[in-house]
């Protein structure tokens, strides 16, 4: 058969259809790491399903050590230099580094913004945990894709002019969140800050999908990190009337007021399926399709557009290769804002929701009900949190819902929310999959469909003798002896 000449007989459109039919589909992309810091003493992935599966509450009142509270409280949002809400989701501790561990000087960490300081030390982790070493990364095609937001730290650092030093243009430069993890452990792939807002960190994971698929890298860290440091970026968010004023977010409730700020970072560490099954890593999660798109113009710049936001997950959808029926769970932005809700929502029921039979519920949830709006790491922790269910089998309680949105409608609709942890079932023989979406106050949108890892079984025939030791002796070594039994205690 001439296979050309059909070609050349077919119209242009059944040329199309044909060329989109034969198009090889996208490359899945393997989770092999991660790690992360969240509020709640959620330092990794194990304490943050602990307080997931627990149904637990991370906000507090903001620490007396970050800013005086009743100095920039005021219950009307509109009060001049004030704030309308005294809660936040904080980490312990921020002020605390390790500088020698990664060969800096104490006098140049004095001048990094902490979040620098906080991505690395949980990149680290990430990893350690994808069994990867300095040692055997030095010189690779690994890439960095860091989202980031926020800089209060500079709000201190130019606050006096004689006390600025050359250590401040790296210290407060978000490039280098992402850069100085490359520059440390002679990283060769690409290396970049993204700032999308509040989609930063899911944006991040996206462009490092596509990194790795177009072969710019072998390896690639994603992920976010947002810290609270100063009260002065709460008072614009407060003059918008985004923050709800008792400190939780009650994403599609009635009574969704806005949200709470929090803080945290996470990262994931990410291969190409194939060269992670090819090289024996533990895959704890799939990525099979991604998105990002923008709102374009809208009623204001912050409004957020429904039909952008449908677009973004069926793009998705159809770079994973799947309908919006296969999806049993998704992982919302969800605010809690009464305007966003709504919208949102009706975003899932176009895209995800359609051609769903009775028996093929999806579960709509968000880890902000948790542990508030991380901004820059919140499309991260939404990831995070998508993939310790995918390993539990699990979805946990969505806290803080009492009454549907009345503007949401979801009568006839195989939708739910899950206001008790329950098994994440799926119908026989079907992997569990969910999508997590992440949109930018900008605008900036996107949308991951994740996918539960083969369980491999292991054969203890198999097995070679050193493997089937009934023990084995775990080293720790330390840069600093008085390390040592910290790094002793964390692993017991």
């Amino acid at each position: 058969m001439d296979i050309a000449k059909l070609l050349a007989n077919l119209s242009p459109e059944k040329r199309a259809i044909l060329s989109e039919l034969l198009r090889p589909s996208p490359e899945p992309i393997a989770i092999v790491g991660m790690a992360c810091r969240f509020p709640g003493g959620a330092n990794s992935p194990e304490a943050f399903w602990d307080l997931l599966e627990n149904g637990r509450d991370a906000i507090t009142p903001i620490p007396a050590d970050r800013w005086p509270v009743d100095d920039y409280y005021d219950a009307d949002p509109a009060a001049p230099g004030k704030i309308n809400s005294r809660y936040g989701a904080f980490l312990d501790q921020v002020d605390q580094f390790d500088a020698a561990f990664f060969g800096i000087s104490p006098r140049e960490a004095v001048r990094m913004d902490p979040q620098q300081r906080l991505f690395l030390e949980v990149a680290w982790e990430a990893l350690e945990s994808a069994g990867q070493s300095q040692t055997q990364l030095a010189g690779s095609a690994t890439g960095v894709f860091a989202g980031v937001y926020q800089g209060d730290y500079s709000w201190f650092q130019f606050d006096d002019a004689a006390k600025v030093d050359a250590h401040v243009a790296s210290g407060m430069s978000h490039a280098i969140v992402a850069n100085r993890l490359s520059y440390l452990f002679d990283l060769k792939g690409p290396s970049l800050a993204i700032d999308t807002a509040c989609s930063s960190s899911l944006v991040a994971f996206h462009l490092a999908c596509q990194s790795l698929r177009h072969k710019e890298c072998d390896m690639a860290l994603a992920g976010g990190v947002n810290l609270i440091l100063s009260p002065l970026f709460m008072l614009p968010v407060a003059k918008w009337g985004m923050l709800a004023p008792d400190g939780r977010c009650k994403t599609f409730d009635a009574r969704a007021d806005g949200m709470v700020r929090g803080e945290g970072c996470g990262v994931v560490v990410l291969k190409r399926l194939a060269d992670a099954r090819r090289d024996g890593d533990r895959i704890l999660a799939v990525c099979r399709g991604t998105a990002a798109n923008q709102d374009g113009r809208t009623n204001t710049l912050t409004a957020p557009n429904g039909l952008a936001q449908q677009e973004v997950i069926q793009r998705a959808l159809k770079d994973a290769g799947l309908t919006g029926s296969q999806i049993s769970y998704v992982e919302a932005h969800g605010t809690g804002t009464a305007l966003g809700d709504p919208i949102e929502m009706e975003a899932l029921l176009e895209s995800v929701g359609r051609d769903r039979t009775p028996d093929q519920l999806c579960l709509v949830g968000s880890v902000k009900t948790n542990i508030g709006h991380l901004e820059a790491a919140a499309g991260i922790a939404g990831l995070i949190k998508v993939i310790l269910c995918l390993q539990h089998k699990t979805i946990p309680q969505h806290l803080h819902f009492q009454q549907l949105n009345p503007h949401i409608n979801l009568e006839g609709a195989s939708f739910a929310i899950p206001t008790n942890k329950r098994p994440w079932h799926v119908p026989h023989g079907q992997p569990r999959r969910a999508g997590v979406s992440s949109f930018g106050f900008g605008g900036s949108n996107a949308h991951a469909i994740l996918e539960e890892a083969e369980q491999l079984t292991i054969n203890p025939e198999q097995l070679t003798a050193n493997e089937q030791r009934p023990s084995h002796l775990l080293v720790l070594s330390t840069p600093q002896t008085a390390a040592l039994p910290a790094l002793a205690a964390a692993f017991r």
